[in-house]
Parts: C-alpha cells; structure tokens; sequence
C-alpha cells in the first residue's frame, strides 16, 4: 500500500522553533495567577470528573454542543476520541466509521465513499474518516448514536458538525478562562496500529498540537489515553504528558498484542505485575468498571477486587470507564421504572458512589451534571 505523506512527516527546524515559540505565546493564565493550561501536579481535584465524549447523555456525541453542556455541568476534563482525516487533521469521532454517528449515509455525493475495511481484525462496512478530506467532513452533521437510550438528544440531530481537536482546544482555552478554572482534556488515539498501517500516525500530530497550544509536560492539564501498548510506549518518547492505560475486558486483548501474535491479553495487565509493568510507561491505569466492582449473576454489583489497591501499589492513579444514567447500563435495583425501559434514568450516583467508595481517583461519565453532584456529596472513608 502506498503510503501517504502528510506535512506533519516533515520534520523542518523552523517549524519546531516556530512550535516552541507557540508554547509560550499561547499560554492562559487566571486572575489569580494560576496556569490554567499547565496547572501542575495538584491539578486535578480528586475524585475527577470527566466527560466521556462530552455532556453524551444529553446531546450527541463529540460535539462542540457536548463538550460546552459538559463544561456547564461541572466536568473537570472533557474527552474526545481522535481519528484523522485524509489529509491528516485530528477529529473526534468514536469510530473512523462514521454512518452512525453522522448523516454522511444519506448524502448521495458520498455514495461512492461506502466500503468495506478490516478495522483491528474486525470487518467494517460503512463511510470512514480517513477517506474524507476536512472540508468534506465538514459538510456532514452529528447524529445520535444510541437513539433508543437516548432519545431526546435526536432533537439535535443534523445540528453540529464534526470537531476537530483545534477546536475542542479553542473551546476549553475559551471556557478556562471565562470561568477562572482549569478545564482538562483527555483525547483518546482510536486504533493507533490501523492508522499508522496506513500512514496517517497520530501520536506525532497529537502531541505537536497540545504543544503548540501550550501545554507543556507532566504540569499539562491533559491525559493521553489508549487501549494500546505500543503507542503509549512511543508517546512516551515524544512527551512527558500524563499518559492512560485504557483496560478493556480481561478476554479481550490490545490490537498490539494481536498484530504481535503474543498471546497475552488485557488479563495479563490487570494483574500486579501487569500494573508495575504499566507503571514504567504510564501514569494513570483506566480499566473497565467491571475490573473493580464485578457484577453478580444477578447483574448487581458485587464486592470490589484488589485492583485500586495493586494499582495503587504500582504507583498508578485510576479512573474508571463508563458510568451512565440509562438503565440498560445500571445494576438492577438502580433502574428507573419500569426497568426495562432503555432510556429509563435510573439512580446514576449511586453506582458512582460505590465506585468512589473503592477508591478510584476518578470517572469517565456520560452525564457529567450526576457526576459532579455525586462527587460533591461524597465524603471519603
């Protein structure tokens, strides 16, 4: 396959003197005095809320209009998942494939664009990002993903368009300093191997792009997350930002491991010894809930394992992934009735609660406004 080539693969002096330059001259400052961009190590507050693709419970997805409602509601951080473009500019969509998420299925002008891909060893069938230049996405409109939870939010459909990473930087630099609070972001790389198989790697135009904003290192309010290795590890040469181990199901495996045919899988990283491995490249271990609190047979939650504490014991801080209000994804006694309505809201901040109580130092939540109203009336232990 040939490789694409992109101006982020040209590494000139004068354009890394130019970001050098870029990083002090973009710099946001408080009232106060405080560094809202690079806050340092008592930046964030504890437990941290983070909007897990912004305010999604309540508008659709990787949206300007979800990363604002989020800030409104009280997120310390938002959380955009990043895929390239063709010609290599950073946007936040859940998936490269994008007929869920957006209109693009019913433009006739990409009709042409359907195709069939293997994403990650998984057959993919649909329209994808890398195969749309900027200015086309543009043109496309954010649509609900999950209607059938989330069914006021398809009010909002064909409102929004697609954010690049620029702008969600905008958007939180802008409310920073509006409100004189540290607003954090969290991108997350989506299939880091894939993208670099067909040349348009993330993790140079990633961290040229927090650089040239102004973050800088571990005093950064950011957090670059991955369900990769391999990537995290790569990163970790190019920045000493705090970067996340993204932990799925303890069956499944990262892409990595399955490229290099290892055998190991995501239940060889949860171990203590998986978690001191981590801790050589990583600063924060971001499991899936489950891993903390199993559920019971019952779908109820059951008694939290030793995870935060070997996390913890590996030197690692740990946030959780993903608490949301609709019943489908709630232990049963904290349904809505009638609980198998699936865009029923059940008691959301109790299931934050028993997660705070475990220990974590923080949580990706759909619905940021219950996250901040649990977190303010938790007392620990």
């Amino acid at each position: 396959m040939q490789r694409r080539v992109s101006l982020f693969s040209v590494r000139l002096p004068s354009l890394i003197a130019l970001a050098a330059v870029a990083v002090f001259a973009t710099g946001c400052g408080s009232d106060d005095g405080l560094d809202l961009q690079n806050p340092g190590a008592s930046w964030p507050p504890i437990p941290t809320v983070t909007a897990h693709r912004g305010a999604s419970a309540v508008r659709p997805e990787h949206t300007l209009a979800a990363y604002q409602k989020a800030i409104e509601d009280g997120a310390d951080i938002v959380e955009p998942d990043l895929v390239p473009t063709k010609d290599g500019v950073l946007v936040a969509r859940h998936e490269n494939e994008i007929s869920g998420t957006t209109n693009v299925a019913t433009l006739p002008q990409f009709a042409a664009r359907k195709a069939s891909k293997t994403i990650d060893g998984v057959p993919v069938t649909g329209w994808f990002t890398e195969d749309f230049t900027l200015a086309e996405l543009k043109t496309l409109r954010a649509r609900e993903r999950i209607p059938a939870n989330r069914p006021a939010n398809v009010a909002y459909n064909d409102q929004f368009e697609i954010p690049t990473l620029q702008e969600i930087i905008d958007l939180v630099k802008r409310e920073s300093q509006a409100r004189n609070k540290v607003i954090g972001i969290y991108p997350e790389t989506k299939h880091p191997s894939y993208f670099k198989s067909i040349g348009l790697p993330m993790e140079r135009r990633l961290v040229d792009t927090l650089l040239a904003n102004g973050y800088r290192g571990k005093d950064a309010a950011v957090f670059i997350q991955s369900f990769e290795t391999a990537n995290l590890k790569e990163l970790r040469t190019m920045t000493d930002m705090r970067l996340v181990q993204l932990l799925d199901n303890p069956a499944n495996a990262p892409y990595d491991f399955v490229a290099a045919k290892n055998g190991r899988t995501y239940a060889d990283l949860v171990t203590a010894a998986g978690l001191k491995e981590i801790a050589t490249y990583a600063d924060v271990v971001s499991p899936y809930k489950e891993i903390i609190i199993p559920r019971t047979s019952a779908n109820e939650l059951g008694t939290p394992t030793q995870f935060v504490a070997n996390a913890r014991a590996a030197g690692l801080k740990v946030h959780t992934w993903t608490l949301r209000p609709e019943n489908p994804f709630l232990p049963v006694s904290l349904r809505a009735a009638p609980a198998t309505s699936p865009s029923g809201r059940g008691n959301a901040a109790a299931e934050i609660r028993a997660y705070l109580d475990a220990g974590i130092d923080g949580f990706f939540t759909d619905d940021p406004a219950v996250g901040r109203a649990a977190v303010n009336a938790f007392t620990r232990k």
